[in-house]
């Protein structure tokens, strides 16, 4: 059976594959759209499997905010090329739409939503078949507040979403969604740095003083001292204000309005650890 340009176009349109994947899907499939698709999706899994042991460092990082509600998550492959393709950032942007629609509460739960015929997990290793990368989702997360902001990095490698308590300014938002860009800040406060965080640079502190020859008796006045210093680099409320260091990021909110704060964020880059 001849395969026509229309057979492969459509068949591109509802797959994403290439033209010459398409045609020789189609080819071999006796122009039978069903097997075609098969055929292709095949191709995806058969890649996935082959390539699973490679490192998927490149990739396509969003964060959109509807309000109240931001969500943010990287789709991930092996190259810069794949990651600049118009149609991988699309299908970034569907996956990360379709996060928000229906509020997924986890990684798990994004792969496991439906996605055209199949699922979001299902896309991705299609997506790879096409491609010829490895490719993963990576990096999901959502916060919800009286008023939520994103920013994204240009280049779509770095990107951050952060909530409030109450309402704030578009600009008042989006310095403080750039703040946590530059600054890598693992917590919103003391007291929510992670315990196991907390404990290991209690010790990395006193392990210091005692190499430093400091008496027994001031160890732990002198880790405490340096904790405290730990917390104006890594909690973001406690953090200098990146375009005015004479404010934290506490006084700089609170001077946009009186108890205004960040109830929670989550910041994804392809270019750290």
């Amino acid at each position: 059976m001849a395969v026509t340009m229309a057979d492969i176009s459509h068949l591109r349109k509802m797959t994403g594959a290439g033209m010459m994947d398409c045609k020789n899907a189609l080819t071999e499939a006796n122009g039978d759209f069903d097997k075609a698709m098969e055929i292709i999706r095949k191709k995806g899994q058969a890649v996935a499997a082959k390539r699973s042991d490679r490192d998927a460092s490149e990739g396509c990082v969003l964060a959109k905010s509807t309000g109240k509600y931001a969500a943010i998550i990287a789709l991930k492959c092996e190259t810069d090329f794949v990651a600049k393709n118009e149609d991988f950032i699309k299908l970034t942007e569907e996956i990360l739409d379709l996060t928000m629609a229906e509020k997924a509460a986890d990684l798990d739960a994004v792969n496991s939503l439906p996605f055209g015929d199949s699922t979001v997990k299902q896309a991705v290793v299609d997506r790879s078949g096409i491609t010829g990368e490895k490719m993963e989702l990576d990096g999901y997360g959502f916060v919800e507040g009286a008023k939520t902001a994103v920013y994204i990095h240009p280049g779509n490698k770095l990107a951050t979403i952060v909530a409030f308590n109450q309402e704030t300014t578009d600009e008042v938002a989006h310095e403080v969604a750039m703040q946590i860009a530059a600054m890598n800040p693992i917590s919103v406060d003391a007291a929510s740095v992670p315990a196991d965080v907390l404990a290991r640079e209690k010790e990395i502190a006193a392990d210091k003083a005692r190499q430093e020859g400091k008496p027994e008796n001031l160890i732990e006045r002198i880790a405490e001292g340096r904790i405290h210093k730990f917390y104006k680099e890594v909690c973001l409320l406690e953090q200098e204000y990146v375009k005015d260091p004479s404010l934290t990021i506490a006084k700089f909110l609170d001077k946009a309005s009186k108890g205004l704060t960040v109830t929670g964020f989550k910041r994804v880059t392809l270019n750290e650890d």
